[in-house]
């Protein structure tokens, strides 16, 4: 069985898919992007990362496996066990692994396992049907170079005109040389005129703003700000560390008093689609420390424990 189409088809819907024993394969949300040297487009997209330390069962694996394989719980963790020995075996050959639509796995000179991602899919829903393309860049400069490729086509030619001899056109200039003097000194005079009246204006403006400033009278009283109260919107809880599911509620209700005591955060979830009355330790927003916290329960409470996540 190749199960890394089951991680596949979960991780356009989780964060996290855990392959127990093995790591787990993270994914992040990317914004769109573009490529300056090749001004390349690309939409928003999911990134994968690879974590080793990861290695907890959470349960999502194994129950998508047994649910879509149509075997029991046990079956689908024997299968699971059996690819993940496969995979080791290929590790230690210093061989890669190549798992589909996912990306590479080898191993480094320490032993520790490194990972390429493959980016033939995009993981994020939301950027369904988008896919990225190649714009090619405008520049000027080609424009430039057009209008350039144009004038050494069509020059433009100048044919000099030959001068007539009049000498009454020399007395007209100089009538316009004296026209234009006289033209010249008057605007000259305009310009003082004006020059004076914009000082004149500064001063006034001046003397007014502080007759203003005398005038000005402050209130020292402090002013009372009237209080503001901002709502903030909390993230939704939909990892859930499970305790155990219960098909009478009394002992549901029990089972949350008794981890109460013990200082969890327990509660009772609802019923899943089996009928049973669901206790979780705590529920987390965030994948990390719903990860962390499970493998602290699984180590001091209980290995029994596995994780929910609820889809909102």
């Amino acid at each position: 069985m190749r199960i890394e189409n089951y991680i596949s088809d979960l991780l356009y819907r989780y964060e996290c898919v855990t392959v127990p024993g093995f790591g787990s394969f993270i994914t992040q949300y990317q914004s769109a992007k573009v490529h300056n040297n090749t001004n390349a487009f690309y939409p928003p997209s999911k990134s994968i990362a690879f974590n080793e330390q990861l290695k907890s069962n959470d349960g999502l694996l194994t129950k998508h496996i047994a649910e879509v394989q149509n075997v029991s719980y046990e079956e689908a963790q024997k299968h699971i066990e059996a690819s993940i020995a496969q995979w080791n075996k290929t590790l230690f050959a210093n061989e890669k692994i190549t798992l589909k639509n996912i990306g590479e796995l080898w191993l480094n000179e320490n032993d520790k396992i490194l990972f390429q991602p493959s980016y033939h899919i995009n993981y994020l829903t939301a950027s369904f049907g988008l896919s990225s393309f190649v714009s090619p860049a405008v520049t000027r400069e080609e424009i430039k170079k057009e209008v350039e490729k144009i004038e050494e086509k069509t020059p433009i030619a100048f044919t000099p005109e030959r001068r007539k001899d009049r000498s009454y056109l020399k007395y007209a200039a100089i009538f316009l040389l004296a026209l234009s003097a006289g033209t010249i000194g008057y605007r000259l005079v305009d310009i003082q005129k004006e020059t004076q009246i914009e000082v004149a204006q500064q001063e006034a403006q001046k003397q007014i703003e502080s007759d203003i400033q005398q005038a000005t009278f402050f209130d020292t009283t402090p002013l009372e700000i009237p209080s503001i109260t901002l709502k903030v919107e909390k993230q939704p809880l939909k990892y859930h560390i499970i305790a155990g599911a219960f098909r009478v509620e009394e002992n549901a209700d029990k089972k949350v008093q008794q981890l109460r005591e013990k200082g969890f955060e327990a509660e009772r979830i609802g019923k899943n689609k089996y009928g049973l009355h669901q206790v979780t330790y705590a529920s987390f927003a965030d994948v990390p420390e719903a990860l962390n916290f499970l493998r602290e329960v699984k180590s001091n409470e209980s290995a029994e424990a596995w994780l929910l996540v609820n889809e909102l």
